[in-house]
């Protein structure tokens, strides 16, 4: 999944087009989707993209399961909230997809997930900021199990958590892992991070890659340097 982490939808789209035929998803973040609005969304499917809509909804349960309704009329292949919102704000966005699906305003259902915790969240940052004891990966165990049990398919979380997540929550729940660094990248804001094949050796589903392909004076060069470390 490629991070259109772009300021406007010229820009995004130039990019996308670049990557056509790459098989690669696009991951529309908040800088785009605030920028643009649905219509990049509607502009990336028009050209074939599969999409993560990378909006992280946090808010209550009715608030949520409206958001949720209108994403999935959007047509988006994958969404996520945050676990931190609960059980209850969690089904009540598969509730959302629900309403669209049975009112025929969507033709199928798209994937949600929750996120645990952000890449770049440390293990000090966990306990003497957000307030939350324990070690990091418990903490994110914690939350893909409420997300499991609300019904959702998969979460969010870094490389380093995939093992615990899948012993926790089964071989078939989701992981999408940001924070993937190809060998020599800048790390960047990211603390918890892995290679791309780390990652897939690791057991995670799907990988998020911005900056190193996005970044890149090839970002076509780059990508196939990835793809092909992935099938080495």
């Amino acid at each position: 999944m490629v991070a259109l982490d772009k300021p406007d939808a010229k820009a995004a789209l130039e990019l996308a087009d670049r990557l056509q035929g790459s098989g690669c998803w696009m991951k529309v973040g908040m800088e785009l989707f605030y920028a643009a609005g649905p219509a990049i969304v509607r502009e990336l499917k028009s050209r074939g993209f599969r999409i993560f809509l990378d909006l992280k909804m946090h808010d209550i349960p009715n608030t949520v399961r409206g958001g949720a309704r209108s994403i999935a009329r959007l047509g988006v292949d994958l969404f996520n909230v945050h676990g931190a919102g609960g059980l209850s704000m969690m089904r009540a966005a598969m509730e959302g997809v629900r309403d669209a699906l049975e009112s025929g305003d969507a033709e199928r259902a798209p994937l949600v997930i929750a996120v645990t915790q952000l890449t770049s969240t440390s293990q000090d940052v966990l306990n003497a900021e957000i307030g939350i004891p324990g070690a990091l990966e418990d903490a994110v165990v914690r939350y893909a199990k409420r997300a499991h049990e609300a019904g959702l398919q998969g979460v969010v979380a870094s490389p380093l958590e995939v093992s615990a997540i899948k012993a926790a929550c089964g071989a078939g729940f989701i992981t999408v892992t940001p924070g993937i660094r190809p060998r020599g990248a800048d790390v960047g804001d990211q603390s918890r991070i892995t290679t791309p094949r780390d990652a897939v050796e690791g057991g995670t589903d799907y990988l998020v890659i911005g900056r190193p392909i996005t970044a890149a004076d090839s970002p076509e060069k780059a990508l196939d340097h990835i793809l092909k470390e992935l099938t080495q």
